[in-house]
């Protein structure tokens, strides 16, 4: 009787459905295919040809005496992150993280940093809006856009320490209102993150992708 018991609840586990996320070490390989097959880049590829196209058309038509903006991210925008991640195994800690800002190594996304060449090349001033902590992070992130063309920037908007706590999108959104309260017209704003993108303030937005990492 016990073994016909057993036998039955074998048969029923057997038939259950289960909710089991993929595998994390194939996630982890299908997020270095993507990257390293050339889709990432291609993809990326896409996103910029569209920016590009937008803000040679807008600047072309701007108004007497306005002032035209593009708002960039940096992490996984402007530039890449992709070989601390390898290292570490897409894992992160504190401490190998600000070393890896405070050196100011990692390569620039070229096509996006054709993008700052070409609102640079038309009158467009451009701003960096980041979650990289001021003042621990500046020396680092400003020695890295230097090396990496893209120093002659109007302003870098950094995260202040021990400020509000607020999510990535609402500091990010009030960043871009504030620029606006100074008379500037946000004409694009490229981020790999819908929280570098939501909550306006920018007349047309650009969504990198990003199948690394996700903030709110």
């Amino acid at each position: 009787m016990n073994r016909l018991l057993a036998a039955a609840f074998g048969l029923l586990l057997a038939g259950c459905v289960t909710h089991e996320p993929r595998n994390l070490d194939a996630a982890k390989a299908a997020v270095r295919h993507y990257r390293d097959s050339g889709d990432y880049d291609r993809d990326i590829g896409t996103v910029v040809a569209q920016a590009k196209a937008w803000i040679e058309t807008r600047a072309g038509r701007h108004a007497p005496g306005e002032k035209l903006a593009l708002v960039l991210d940096i992490d996984e925008t402007a530039l890449s992150n992709f070989p601390y991640m390898k290292t570490h195994d897409f894992g992160w800690d504190d401490g190998s993280w600000n070393a890896w800002i405070a050196a100011g190594e990692a390569p620039a996304i070229a096509p996006v940093r054709e993008v700052f060449a070409t609102a640079q090349r038309l009158g467009v001033a451009v701003f960096f809006i980041t979650g990289r902590e001021e003042p621990r992070d500046r020396p680092g992130t400003e020695k890295n856009l230097r090396a990496e063309g893209m120093g002659d920037y109007a302003r870098l908007i950094m995260a202040p320490a021990g400020g509000p706590k607020l999510t990535s999108a609402q500091r990010k959104t009030a960043a871009r209102a504030a620029l606006e309260r100074e008379g500037w017209t946000i004409i694009a704003n490229v981020g790999d993150q819908e929280s570098d993108l939501v909550g306006g303030h920018a007349e047309r937005p650009f969504k990198l992708p990003d199948p690394f990492y996700l903030t709110e």
